[in-house]
């Protein structure tokens, strides 16, 4: 009887080809698309990683990478094609073209990655007659340097002296003499510039009184004189200023009004205007009226 402990193929049988159990589950697990990806990108990179951080966490290793890459960088920034040699102003007068340089204070030529767009338009538009600034670095080797700048439309007077400013009140640049810009309305008094879009909105609306117009004046900052030649006055109200002025031009259209001998004009007052007459039309209407005492007696 054959021993059943010997288990063994007799010589010359052939070899069972299937694999064995745990064989079969490696070959499956092989199989895998995450596991054979692993194996194929994951690990390999995980070692170069692996070597290059310990490579890198040597001090005189990084020292000397950094030092590279700077070298790198600096060569690169210094190519001619990125060197600034030139700025070009446009938009301003030659004056402020002067005044722009100046603010740049950029020592060209340079590298156009040196040059900070942002800081530079800051430093320019801090200048009174600068509206807005727009910088780009055309090629060739050009800053451009596009200027929009601030319209004088009125002469303000102050305490100190004569400025121009702009249709928002802003300042834009000193004046010696009032005879310089005489093609400018003129506004005086504390608070004026504020409110410079309200002045402009009763000089638009002056119709025929604007030829004999020499300024408003800012009354309390709250409320505009309107003052005219013969030292005529005309008092406008604190709110509706344009429309009580618009009242009195259809008053002196129906009845010559500001021709006659008037001081002052009280528009202040919505129901009807006070009238303040010079010293010989209020002698004259005494006189009408039988008021003068004088006269009477002699």
């Amino acid at each position: 009887m054959q021993s059943l402990i010997s288990r063994r193929p007799a010589p010359g049988t052939r070899r069972d080809p299937a694999p064995s159990k745990w064989d079969y589950r490696l070959q499956r697990w092989m199989l895998t698309p995450y596991v054979r990806g692993f194996l194929l990108k994951g690990l390999p990179s995980l070692v170069v990683a692996g070597g290059f951080a310990l490579w890198f966490a040597q001090e005189p290793n990084r020292q000397a990478l950094i030092g590279q890459l700077s070298l790198l960088r600096d060569q690169f920034e210094a190519r001619p094609e990125f060197r600034v040699s030139l700025a070009r102003i446009e938009g301003a007068s030659d004056d402020l073209a002067e005044a722009v340089r100046e603010k740049l204070a950029l020592p060209l030529p340079m590298s156009s990655f040196d040059i900070d767009l942002d800081a530079a338009r800051a430093r320019i538009e801090v200048l009174d007659a600068v509206k807005s600034a727009d910088l780009r670095v055309r090629s060739g080797g050009i800053l451009q340097v596009t200027i929009t700048e601030r319209k004088p439309v009125a002469v303000w007077r102050t305490e100190d002296g004569l400025l121009l400013v702009d249709e928002t009140g802003r300042r834009v640049a000193g004046l010696v003499s009032r005879a310089d810009r005489p093609d400018l309305p003129l506004i005086a008094g504390v608070g004026a510039d504020s409110a410079t879009p309200e002045a402009l909105d009763l000089i638009a609306a002056a119709g025929p009184l604007a030829p004999r117009m020499r300024g408003l004046v800012r009354v309390g900052e709250r409320r505009w004189d309107l003052v005219l030649d013969r030292n005529q006055r005309v008092l406008l109200p604190e709110k509706n200023p344009v429309q009580a002025l618009e009242r009195l031009l259809a008053l002196d259209q129906a009845q010559d009004l500001m021709n006659r001998d008037i001081l002052t004009v009280d528009l202040r007052s919505n129901h009807r205007p006070t009238l303040r007459l010079t010293p010989n039309a209020l002698a004259e209407l005494r006189r009408a009226e039988g008021l003068d005492t004088v006269e009477n007696e002699l």
